[in-house]
């Protein structure tokens, strides 16, 4: 699909944006406007259980409601569902990381790599309007801190991992996990060799038994893209699922650890009832009491060119001049260290496309920016 170019929204339809009412689903009710603050953030629920959205619906529905918030004509907007079991695949995506058995996947236009979607995940789409240029490292760390307190609130301690996006469960110590299939980790053939693949190396090295291994394990992804200064996709929060669908491809393509979800770190059932309420609150505690800031451009002054034959005594090149690197600040409370400074690269292996876990720059446009969370990837 292409992209919105800068000067236009990401989708206007001829009647205008639709959204759902909170409580409705995609295929529910008569199209109306959502009841809500005039700012601020409100939330939209299209779908859960029997009632969950199709990805594609989805997408489309954020198409318009980002639409609308470009032009003004809706306050900030999280929209709130359940997925149909489906795998999306961001840009970085590799065939290797993708289903063997050829299980369809929907190519999206979001930062990061391939996840899964499905009942028992909790995905929110937060459609939010930031200052430009957009700081998207900072607005990732915003949702990985909503969902981290989210977390603790059902008594589960989660963090970050440095390079890697999303809200994680952290393993043992490496000398302290058993050995997978019985070898040292010195011979983790996931780490030593190249062509190893854990898709067709059984339940030893299978994601969904990262907790098992007492590996690393992310319990949400994020994903994000920004055009025209307005977020789109978002989180998917591991609640109940059945994580063996990770089993089939390279989650977020990081090979060397797994997935978790709150009802298995728990050892009870959680239900995505439950949690709703919760990521509500602190996901608005988090977005609007936030101060997002512009990402600050480093600029080097241009440099004197002299004139006359080779040799003639050339005026000397002048300094560089730049900016301090902008840091990205972190949410209200979140206790983490600031990502690195705006324009960074992917560190290896964390499954984004830009400063870690952030995503890529969208080059459609200026201010256009492509962002990965966790995955979902």
């Amino acid at each position: 699909m292409s992209e919105p170019r800068e000067d236009e929204p990401a989708n206007e339809s001829a009647t205008g944006p639709v959204v759902k009412p909170a409580g409705e689903s995609v295929g529910g009710a008569a199209d109306r406007p959502t009841t809500g603050p005039a700012t601020g953030l409100r939330y939209v629920h299209l779908g859960f259980g029997e009632e969950a959205v199709d990805y594609q619906e989805a997408w489309q529905e954020q198409r318009r409601v980002h639409a609308a918030r470009f032009a003004g004509e809706i306050p900030d907007t999280c929209l709130l569902l359940e997925h149909p079991a489906v795998y999306t695949a961001g840009r970085r995506t590799q065939d290797s990381e993708r289903p063997l058995d050829g299980t369809p996947v929907v190519d999206v236009d979001r930062g990061g790599k391939i996840t899964w979607h499905g009942p028992g995940q909790l995905v929110g789409y937060p459609i939010v309007k930031l200052p430009r240029p957009v700081d998207v490292v900072a607005h990732v760390r915003r949702l990985e801190e909503a969902l981290i307190r989210t977390a603790a609130e059902f008594g589960l301690e989660t963090t970050r991992v440095e390079g890697r996006s999303g809200v994680w469960v952290l393993g043992d110590p490496v000398d302290r996990r058993p050995a997978p299939a019985g070898l040292s980790i010195d011979f983790d053939p996931r780490l030593t060799d190249e062509e190893f693949d854990p898709r067709l190396n059984g339940p030893e090295y299978a994601p969904s038994n990262a907790g098992q291994r007492r590996e690393d394990r992310k319990l949400a992804a994020i994903g994000i893209r920004v055009a025209k200064g307005v977020t789109m996709h978002g989180f998917a929060l591991n609640v109940n699922p059945d994580n063996t669908w990770f089993d089939r491809i390279v989650p977020c393509g990081i090979r060397d650890a797994g997935v978790a979800s709150l009802s298995e770190e728990l050892g009870r059932e959680i239900t995505i009832a439950e949690v709703l309420p919760v990521v509500e609150r602190h996901l608005r505690e988090v977005l609007e009491g936030a101060d997002p800031k512009p990402r600050k451009i480093v600029r080097e002054a241009p440099r004197e060119r002299s004139e006359g034959p080779a040799g003639a005594g050339h005026s000397p090149t002048s300094p560089a001049v730049s900016t301090p690197p902008a840091r990205s600040t972190s949410a209200p409370g979140a206790g983490s260290t600031s990502a690195p400074g705006a324009g960074s690269t992917s560190a290896p292996g964390a499954g984004s496309t830009s400063a870690p876990g952030a995503g890529s720059e969208d080059s459609s446009g200026p201010g256009s920016a492509v962002g990965d969370l966790r995955a979902t990837a």
